[in-house]
């Protein structure tokens, strides 16, 4: 059963191209969560609103969602629609603890203020067990302290700042309720860079990599990692820059790596990532690009720019037929046969939060946030991003999941054609390798 929220959004914000193909956002009804909508809907009981209070929640499951204008941007459509598919499922086996599942669904506009207000739509007005989803940064940091207010767990599937977490180190009985199921935080996006760097570079010729990051708060512990260690690869990084964040025209900085002999531009890009690449490709400039590229990770995104992404490559939580657990394909195909689409990272993340969530009420025999805190602690959860478990409080970033080859592990991609269409070829780790690298045939 789903209540959306019905706000229709009136202004766009970031890059349109990141809106450019959401999901269908039609509402999932099955025959459980119907009689829960004509009979038990609403009866999740107050004392279940601070944690560990009276018996803890009762009646119907309720997951609250936040998400980034999900009725067309395909980040926010993803989170949302994986909730409900997640709650679908859920429902189909006898829901969680016998109780049928909802997904109430708030819309954030990535904007801090609108976030918070809706965080409480869903906390203090409609009763929810847990939230999941936020994708941005901003908007996270703006919700700390009312998780810790409210007391009921949120699983944070979309924002990657460490400074969360980090305040869960700084004081952990206040902020304990807060995990982050995905992504792996900023600082482990740039260990992977690295990880990458040592793994593949070699097998690339890329003896040489300008680093271009986009002047986001995001992508500053990111940079920070590649600042501190790429060169310890054996790399030689002659340029490393962090442009400006409305940077629209490249040409300069291209300029510049063309002058430096860098075999690669090696980026940290999201909001300003579309006309970079497509710069590139127009302009055949004569070295590779790759990187991180939140844009080219759409499954979608090869259409929307004409295939100028052809060639280059993108670090990603998973593609729709990567293997990365025996979970990955099933899901991306059960979302794309309900919501005519593949999604987007956020998705697979979503997915997660909510299982792995319903597993530990299930292990705990509990709906209470304090029985389930110390059960997510202690688990270990296959998702479709790998095995998800999350750092004890006593490391420095605490409940976020896990980094490693044994946890979450990302995947690196490359746009390729075959048969007249575009198609992400994941190329590392070896073990979720789906071909092999192609240069791009300018260079």
């Amino acid at each position: 059963m789903v209540n959306e929220d019905k706000k229709v959004p009136t202004e766009e914000t970031n890059d349109k191209l990141i809106r450019a193909s959401s999901g269908t956002f039609d509402g999932l009804r099955t025959r459980r969560g119907f009689l829960a909508a004509t009979g038990a809907a609403g009866a999740a009981s107050v004392a279940g609103c601070m944690g560990g209070g009276g018996g803890g929640p009762s009646g119907t499951f309720k997951i609250g969602v936040l998400a980034p204008e999900p009725s067309k941007n395909p980040i926010g459509a993803s989170i949302a629609n994986s909730a409900k598919l997640a709650a679908q499922q859920l429902n189909s086996d006898d829901g969680v603890l016998g109780k049928d599942v909802e997904v109430i669904v708030k819309d954030t506009h990535e904007d801090p203020a609108t976030g918070k207000s809706k965080y409480q739509e869903l906390t203090v007005g409609e009763q929810v067990d847990f939230t999941t989803g936020v994708f941005t940064s901003e908007v996270m940091l703006n919700l700390m302290d009312s998780v810790a207010q409210q007391q009921k767990i949120h699983m944070n599937t979309g924002s990657a700042t460490p400074e969360t977490t980090r305040m869960i180190a700084d004081n952990y009985e206040k902020y304990k309720y807060y995990f982050r199921s995905g992504p792996v935080n900023s600082h482990y996006l740039g260990v992977n860079m690295v990880d990458f760097a040592k793994a593949k570079f070699d097998e690339l010729g890329w003896d040489s990599v300008a680093v271009l990051a986009e002047n986001y708060a995001w992508t500053k512990p990111v940079s920070k990692v590649l600042e501190e260690q790429l060169s310890a690869t054996g790399v030689d990084v002659p340029i490393n820059k962090r442009y400006a964040s409305g940077t629209s025209d490249f040409s300069p900085i291209y300029d510049d790596i063309e002058s430096s002999g860098a075999d690669a531009a090696y980026v940290v890009m999201a909001h300003t990532g579309t006309a970079a690449v497509v710069q590139w490709a127009k302009q055949k400039r004569p070295f590779e690009f790759g990187g991180i590229h939140v844009p080219m990770q759409f499954p979608s995104y090869y259409g929307a720019v004409n295939g100028a992404c052809r060639y280059a490559m993108t670090q990603n939580s998973a593609t729709p037929n990567s293997e990365v657990t025996k979970k990955t394909v099933p899901y991306s195909n059960a979302y794309q046969k309900e919501f005519g689409n593949y999604p987007v990272y956020t998705g697979y993340i979503t997915f997660d939060a909510v299982k792995q969530y319903a597993a530990a009420a299930e292990s705990a025999g509990s709906r209470k946030p304090g029985d389930l805190i110390p059960e997510l602690e202690s688990m270990s959860f296959t998702g479709t991003t790998g095995s998800l478990k999350y750092y004890g409080k006593d490391k420095q970033y605490p409940h976020d999941v896990i980094y490693g080859k044994d946890a979450v592990w990302p995947l690196w991609l490359q746009w390729q054609q075959q048969d007249g269409e575009g198609v992400q070829k994941a190329l590392w780790p070896e073990n979720v390798a789906s071909g092999s690298y192609k240069k791009p045939p300018w260079v």
